[in-house]
């Protein structure tokens, strides 16, 4: 099957990937030298390696494993609109392989997972963004999207001019809806005469909203000619194309997932991106792998919200930090959310 097309791929791939087609299409690589039963594996998200977001982030957190703890880490890639069946036959191949665990990266993941750790006791599965499958040798990492998207939305209102802002979902899930529910509501809270264009570039079972950038720069360029001059994307590889348009007409976007000021392949748009909103997915696969290792596997629900940083406002740009009276009202804002003074909604 064709691979998804990227704009650019990651500068922090470990070196020489050995490469070998799988059956049902996607791709898998092995780094790293650890020793015989130290194999932990991951199965990426649509738009694979190199989507500057969602996806590198849980790489950074196999290769951290790699480095830190001797680990072998194996990788697959997914293939462009495979199913169920496919998902399933390439994480039975990583359990069969000794990989432990093996981490599905994504709410996709769930169905397969759900077949196929039942038939690998001694296997830890970890599922990122999905508690619906449970087992005891299943690990569900979830995080409270919405709260450090309500952040975003703080600094949106703050520093758009033209009292216009944009949202941009990649698929229109429950869980995309989270980001969108909470930029909303801070974008609200923060000045009610500030307006949200939120939209959504595919409806499920289509997801290439994840996947094509140039379905997020088309989205983009629409609200950028109804004066959006920030605009906030939850789109997987697809938010690059955003990305990109709105760096082009010298407005501000807010990255997702990654810190998508420091990703390489997005350098020439990185002044544009005000702030990221992200999610610690790196820590989280770290930590699940480290867990094994120990010989305590995580399972059942793992939360991760901004009172454990584990989702936050990234800071690496400059121009950000010396907005001072945004960065107070987004501390502020962060505080009363922890506190419980701010409850965050998780739909719009």
């Amino acid at each position: 099957m064709r691979r998804i097309t990227r704009i650019a791929t990651v500068g922090v791939a470990s070196a020489a990937l050995a490469l070998s087609a799988t059956a049902c299409g996607g791709k898998t690589s092995s780094s790293g030298s650890g020793s015989d039963g130290d194999k932990a594996a991951i199965a990426y998200d649509i738009g694979g390696r190199g989507d500057q977001s969602f996806n590198d982030a849980a790489y950074a957190g196999l290769s951290k494993a790699q480095k830190d703890l001797g680990v072998e880490g194996k990788e697959a890639e997914p293939s462009d609109g495979e199913s169920d069946a496919d998902k399933v036959q390439r994480l039975t191949e990583l359990a069969r392989a000794g990989n432990n665990p093996v981490i599905g990266v994504g709410f996709a993941y769930a169905p397969a997972i759900k077949k196929v750790a039942p038939k690998f006791p001694d296997t830890t599965f970890g599922i990122i963004d999905d508690a619906s499958v449970t087992g005891k040798n299943i690990a569900n990492i979830v995080f409270n999207e919405e709260q450090g998207s309500y952040l975003a939305g703080v600094a949106a209102a703050k520093v758009s001019k033209t009292k216009v802002v944009g949202f941009i979902g990649g698929v229109e899930t429950p869980l995309i809806k989270k980001f969108e529910a909470g930029y909303v509501q801070g974008v609200k809270d923060t000045d009610p005469s500030v307006n949200v264009l939120p939209q959504y570039l595919t409806q499920p079972p289509n997801f290439d909203g994840f996947s094509k950038p140039d379905l997020g720069k088309a989205a983009a360029q629409g609200q950028l000619d109804k004066k959006a001059d920030v605009i906030y994307s939850a789109a997987g590889l697809a938010g690059s194309g955003a990305i990109e348009a709105a760096s082009k007409a010298g407005k501000w976007n807010i990255g997702v997932d990654s810190d998508q000021y420091n990703q390489a392949g997005l350098a020439n748009y990185k002044e544009s991106i005000l702030t990221s909103v992200t999610k610690d997915v790196s820590d989280a696969v770290f930590n699940l792998i480290k867990s094994v290792k120990d010989g305590k596997p995580q399972s059942g629900e793992i939360r991760y919200g901004l009172d454990k940083d584990g989702v936050a406002l990234s800071t690496s740009n400059p121009a950000f930090t010396k907005m001072t009276d945004v960065i107070a009202a987004v501390d502020k804002a962060k505080q009363d959310i922890i506190d419980g003074k701010i409850t965050v909604k998780t739909a719009p």
